[in-house]
């Protein structure tokens, strides 16, 4: 984490906690962007993470914040494109979820590769997926929770904006996602990888 990525973190943090649509929604949305940040902090000496790891994390942080800042179903461009194109519903949880897979693929490939968890790149490819599927399923598990929890005042934290299949679909995206980042990244990751074993 160098001090470009902290102050874009903090600057997107800061921005999106000044007058969201809802303070509640907002606390729920950022939170993994903050828990993740304190374990990134902590653990920065004893495992420091690969600069692209890294810089997908922030990219991912700041998707989650741009989402607490207007709910995921309000998202101006977004809402933009659901008029361009004649969408029925505004897709940013969709980029929300295919993210939740494409960069977590990325940070658990790191973690097994670098402690030598599985052999071969079939396993380690299976092992991503699972993981990433994982992730999703939690983070599904969570806002059910929140629904039962709080009734209708989860409908911002949801975003299902009444499509019955939402929770399935997320899943899928974060699916796509995951599959889609270990051919696209995985030779750089390697190369990043190598880098820091050679420090």
């Amino acid at each position: 984490m160098t001090n470009t990525w902290l102050i874009l973190f903090f600057s997107a943090l800061i921005w999106s906690g000044i007058h969201p649509k809802d303070y509640p929604t907002w606390l729920l949305e950022t939170a993994p962007a903050i828990i993740g940040f304190i374990i990134l902090a902590t653990t920065r000496r004893h495992f420091q993470l690969t600069a692209l790891a890294y810089g997908l994390i922030l990219i991912h942080s700041i998707i989650l914040m741009i989402g607490g800042h207007y709910t995921y179903a309000e998202v101006p461009l977004f809402d933009w494109l659901k008029d361009v194109f004649n969408l029925e519903r505004n897709n940013y949880d969709k980029l929300g979820h295919f993210a939740q897979g494409f960069i977590p693929a990325i940070i658990a490939r790191e973690i097994i590769v670098r402690n030598e968890v599985v052999k071969g790149a079939h396993w380690l490819n299976f092992f991503i997926i699972c993981i990433c599927l994982a992730i999703s399923a939690i983070y599904e598990l969570i806002e059910w929770l929140v629904a039962i929890l709080s009734g209708k005042a989860a409908d911002t934290f949801l975003g299902t904006q009444g499509y019955i299949w939402d929770t399935q679909s997320d899943m899928a995206y974060a699916l796509c996602g995951a599959i889609l980042a270990i051919p696209l990244l995985s030779r750089w990751h390697d190369q990043q990888i190598n880098k820091l074993r050679h420090r």
